[in-house]
């Protein structure tokens, strides 16, 4: 059963909060009061009359961000609304979402960016609108980066249209330095990667399936890492998915560069041997890489060359995927997953304690965009999430909360099952 209540006044009991800067679990009871956190204690239930949530066995973060999100309004609504990816959100213990822009129209206009925000007002799940760097989304002129932060944009992007003019991204860096904001790059030189639709390399030939290199991802980035130490500007490279772009950032960093990066949880779950069904709903840009690929994407976890982890939600309607492989658009759904994906291929493997793992979903994307840090502390508005990491769940198609149904992982059990999420007074709570 799932609930939907305004958090008056509620006692959350006996769950563990999590220290993000170390592993510590500690049991505390928390007095939510009016959306904000009143009272912390070991046993506030003592002396306490009124609603009581038990949340024995449940650990307790700071609410997740995902700042790589398509929600398809405007234009494309029979995918997905502000409303139903705000419910797949919380479903997936998420209580922000970073919209890109690639809309009909595009959010390259201050009443765009006003449209998402006030179609979010009432939502749990706060909404950040990412603005188009170009016109139209068209990379020829940048837009008018100032109306749009003033309307409440908190980054820039052509998402999935690589600005492929190096003039333009060096003044879209200087223009966005200006306001403390980061340019996001879709990391793909657009000519190397023409006509293809999955990784180039034995798998592609196998298949005979025209490839996207990873060289298409190496050269972008290094024209755009370079262009941001030139200019000072702060670019964030999008879904990293090859060896190349990894090493690359890496050296960035090294060198005092202003670049951060995301990688997606389907980066890390599957590679190109997924696609020997010709599954459209596993055709994604950038494309499912080699084994060697992902290694070294759990190596850049490992190190931190990685900053972010983000779903880069993308819905599709059956219809436009029901086609050949060739023919399908690419993007994958991710919100309700990333989590569980995260903690069964990441967390429960080695590769990053649960602490560090939340961090890159928490704290790290809002320090990339310059937002507030939820805290868990008395006073603090209560922005939380709680799930139990052991209890597994199975994910099914039919019980999304997206419209739309373009996901790999039918039937796939998942650790982590989210029981509830809190934001803006506001309480979210499944099977409690």
């Amino acid at each position: 059963m799932e609930t939907l209540q305004k958090a008056t006044k509620i006692l959350l009991q006996g769950g563990e909060v999590l220290d993000l800067a170390g592993s510590k679990r500690q049991s505390l009871d928390l007095l939510i009061i009016d959306g904000r956190i009143a009272r912390m204690g070991a046993d506030l239930a003592a002396d306490y009359e009124g609603e009581l949530l038990d949340l024995r066995g449940q650990v307790i973060v700071p609410g997740l961000i995902d700042m790589h999100v398509h929600l398809r309004e405007p234009g494309r609504e029979d995918e997905e609304t502000v409303e139903s990816g705000c419910a797949a959100a919380m479903a997936g213990g998420i209580t922000a979402v970073c919209a890109m822009p690639n809309t009909e129209p595009a959010c390259d206009k201050q009443e765009v960016v006003r449209f998402l925000k006030k179609r979010a007002e009432e939502q749990l799940v706060e909404v950040f609108p990412i603005a188009a760097v170009t016109k139209k989304r068209e990379g020829k002129e940048i837009t008018e980066m100032a109306e749009l932060v003033r309307a409440g944009a908190v980054a820039f992007s052509d998402d999935g249209s690589p600005v492929k003019s190096a003039a333009v991204m060096r003044h879209a860096l200087e223009y966005a330095r200006m306001f403390g904001v980061p340019v996001i790059d879709h990391c793909e030189e657009p000519d190397l990667a023409a006509g293809g639709h999955m990784n180039e390399g034995w798998m592609s030939t196998r298949l005979g399936l025209p490839g996207i290199p990873d060289i298409a991802e190496a050269v972008m980035i290094a024209r755009d890492v370079a262009l941001a130490e030139f200019t000072g500007g702060h670019i964030h490279i999008a879904h990293i998915s090859t060896a190349k772009g990894v090493e690359l950032v890496r050296r960035a960093k090294d060198n005092g560069v202003r670049v951060t990066c995301e990688v997606m949880p389907h980066h890390l779950a599957l590679t190109e041997e997924a696609l020997e069904q010709y599954d459209t709903n596993l055709k994604m840009n950038p494309p499912l890489r080699s084994r060697a690929d992902v290694e070294a994407l759990m190596a850049g976890l490992r190190d931190g060359t990685i900053d972010v982890i983000a779903s880069d939600h993308a819905p599709h309607s059956i219809e436009e995927k029901d086609v050949e492989f060739a023919a399908a658009p690419n993007g994958i759904l991710g919100l309700e997953t990333m989590l569980g994906i995260i903690l069964a291929k990441v967390v429960a493997a080695g590769v990053l304690p649960l602490h560090q793992a939340l961090e890159k979903m928490i704290l790290a994307p809002r320090r990339v965009l310059n937002l507030p840090l939820p805290l868990i502390k008395e006073g603090a508005p209560a922005n939380l999430t709680f799930f139990s990491p052991d209890e597994n769940w199975t994910v099914a198609a039919k019980r999304l909360k997206s419209l739309s149904r373009n996901m790999p992982y039918e039937g796939w059990s998942l650790p982590g099952k989210v029981r509830g999420v809190i934001n803006r007074g506001l309480l979210w709570t499944a099977g409690l």
